[in-house]
């Protein structure tokens, strides 16, 4: 797959094109973009993905603080190179273009710099100023220069359409399972190994504080997880905690993602590092003092120990 932004656009063959974000590249994602690789091999083209950047909410301040993202870029392609897709192109977004027409839109880029013999569209896929542009709109903008406008039906599971919005509510309510079905695979974290205040040793529980490498990026809701720590394409069983370590008492209470490795004995700062989260075990908890946060530790290990070793 080749990657390129717009501004530097290479020479491509009837090229076949859809449009989207694909935050995730989940389970109707795939549909979508599956059909655009078979469509393009039908005609004899190249199958385009052409994707806006930055994410048009973050742009335009809509929730700014709240909004996370499934994928960074770099997670985005790994997933969109498995599907044999040939081009997989960026526009920069920017309020200027937030305001122009989907008829504007498809002139310029997929007619003028493409060169597009066809569209294709998921069900609710829509383009422009509003979303304004719909497969009908955008098909009577195309008729003259011969772009052709699909519309795929609705990709349905189990009586429930999937999305990108119901995944990131699923993460954000500790649903790992809701989660692992619509995105066919269990969510991760790319971070950084980086120093802690080592409280963890003293109580026998040495942990890894891990800070996420992408800005925006989903931090799932608090608590313990069963997960496995990839470090230089090794797996590696661990139980994990996200909060504020209310045990702790801090004055100023700030959110950590740290790391227990099961059987591990080697210096992890500055590591880059990945969490595969696999199960969450229980919402993080204040106890009455230090031994009972270790008894409790003590239950966590052999209930994620016994999780990971059977679902291997």
């Amino acid at each position: 797959m080749i990657v390129s932004s717009i501004e530097n656009l290479p020479e491509i063959e009837k090229p076949v094109v859809t449009i989207g974000i694909f935050d995730g590249v989940h389970k109707g994602h795939r549909y979508i973009l599956t059909s655009l690789v078979n469509k393009a091999r039908e005609m004899g083209g190249k199958s385009v993905v052409l994707s806006l950047w930055p994410h048009p909410r973050i742009v335009l301040d809509r929730d700014l603080w709240d909004f996370r993202l499934l994928h960074s870029q770099q997670e985005k392609i790994h997933h969109l190179e498995k599907l044999g897709l040939d081009y997989y192109i960026t526009i920069p977004f920017n309020k200027e273009l937030a305001s122009r027409s989907a008829c504007d839109f498809v002139k310029e880029y997929l007619l003028e710099r493409l060169g597009a013999v066809k569209l294709i569209l998921g069900y609710d896929n829509a383009l422009g100023k509003d979303r304004q542009g719909s497969a009908n709109s955008l098909a009577g903008c195309a008729r003259q220069s011969g772009l052709i406008v699909e519309k795929l039906d609705e990709y349905r599971e189990n009586g429930g359409n999937i999305s990108s919005t119901s995944i990131r509510k699923a993460l954000l309510e500790g649903d790992l399972v809701q989660a692992g079905q619509m995105l066919d695979y269990d969510y991760y974290l790319e971070g950084t190994v980086v120093m802690g205040n080592q409280l963890g040793r003293k109580i026998g529980y040495p942990t890894a504080n891990i800070h996420p490498q992408t800005p925006y990026k989903l931090i799932p809701r608090d608590g313990v997880y069963a997960v496995h720590i990839e470090i230089q394409g090794q797996l590696y069983p661990a139980m994990l905690n996200i909060g504020v370590r209310p045990t702790l008492d801090s004055a100023n209470p700030v959110k950590v993602i740290e790391a227990h490795l099961f059987d591990v004995d080697f210096d992890l700062y500055d590591q880059d590092i990945v969490i595969h989260f696999r199960k969450r075990i229980r919402d993080e908890k204040k106890f009455i003092n230090m031994e009972a946060l270790k008894m409790q530790l003590r239950e966590d290990e052999g209930l994620i120990r016994a999780f990971l070793k059977g679902n291997n």
